[in-house]
């Protein structure tokens, strides 16, 4: 017996489409999915900078490794469940068992995690073993929501703050923790989720009250929408209600 409440919708997985028609969908989630957003925005710049063999811990899709200069020698890894989750099985991903990573001690410059903490029941040792395989000087590159439904369930155990991260990556020479987004892009998301919510109901007598609930939403989601894009070009609204966190670390 589920000793929890089954998911009324899963998450879409994260995926870069090709041609222009998956460009064109990408960039509409992008206005849509300010968790993904601000995940980008945090990790465009850094990826940038990467150089020499990056790990990517629980790479799903391997959605950002777009953001990654070429000459990168990217290796994705991830848990065989990860398939049941919607992601397609990728024979170039290496699985793994969600805690020890399959490569030898100092193998690589940098380590990219993303949205991924918050599944481990031990993240502790999750980011142990990524400190474990980063050469002195690697960095580690990670994002964890703060504000977001329960997701992926029931593998979905933890929700960090800044204070915890700072905890959490105390092995590291030097730790940075980013709040991504504010309380104006929390209300809009939890509007944005409100909506899909009501429109997947499996019942058509539902949707009798739903749609228009809906229709009555979607001038407040869309002016939420704006003001949230807003307050993220001006660096508005509070930093103690954020979507997430990104962290970057640096090893000795």
């Amino acid at each position: 017996m589920k000793d929890y409440i089954p998911e009324e919708f899963k998450p879409i997985p994260v995926r870069k489409a090709t041609g222009v028609a998956g460009s064109i969908g990408y960039g509409a989630r992008l206005v849509v999915d300010l968790q993904l957003l601000t995940c980008t925005r945090f990790l465009k710049s850094r990826l940038a900078n990467v150089r020499g063999t990056l790990i990517d811990v629980g790479c799903g899709e391997m959605p950002f490794r777009d953001l990654l200069h070429p000459a990168v020698q990217y290796t994705g890894i991830d848990v065989p469940e990860a398939i049941s989750f919607g992601m397609r099985n990728n024979i170039d991903i290496i699985p793994f068992d969600g805690i020890n990573i399959p490569f030898p001690d100092a193998s690589c410059d940098a380590v990219l995690c993303t949205e991924v903490l918050e599944h481990v029941a031990d993240p502790a040792s999750l980011v142990a073993e990524m400190y474990r395989v980063l050469r002195p000087g690697g960095l580690m590159i990670a994002t964890v929501p703060f504000a977001a439904r329960v997701h992926h369930a029931p593998y979905d155990f933890h929700r960090f703050t800044r204070f915890r991260l700072s905890s959490l990556f105390s092995s590291f020479s030097s730790v940075e923790v980013v709040e991504r987004g504010n309380d104006i892009t929390v209300i809009a998301n939890k509007l944005v989720v409100l909506c899909a919510r009501l429109l997947r109901s499996k019942s058509a007598l539902n949707l009798f009250w739903t749609l228009p609930v809906v229709a009555l939403l979607a001038p407040f989601t869309l002016v939420a929408l704006g003001c949230a894009h807003l307050s993220l070009m001006v660096g508005g609204g509070s930093k103690n209600d954020p979507l997430g966190y990104g962290i970057l670390a640096c090893k000795d």
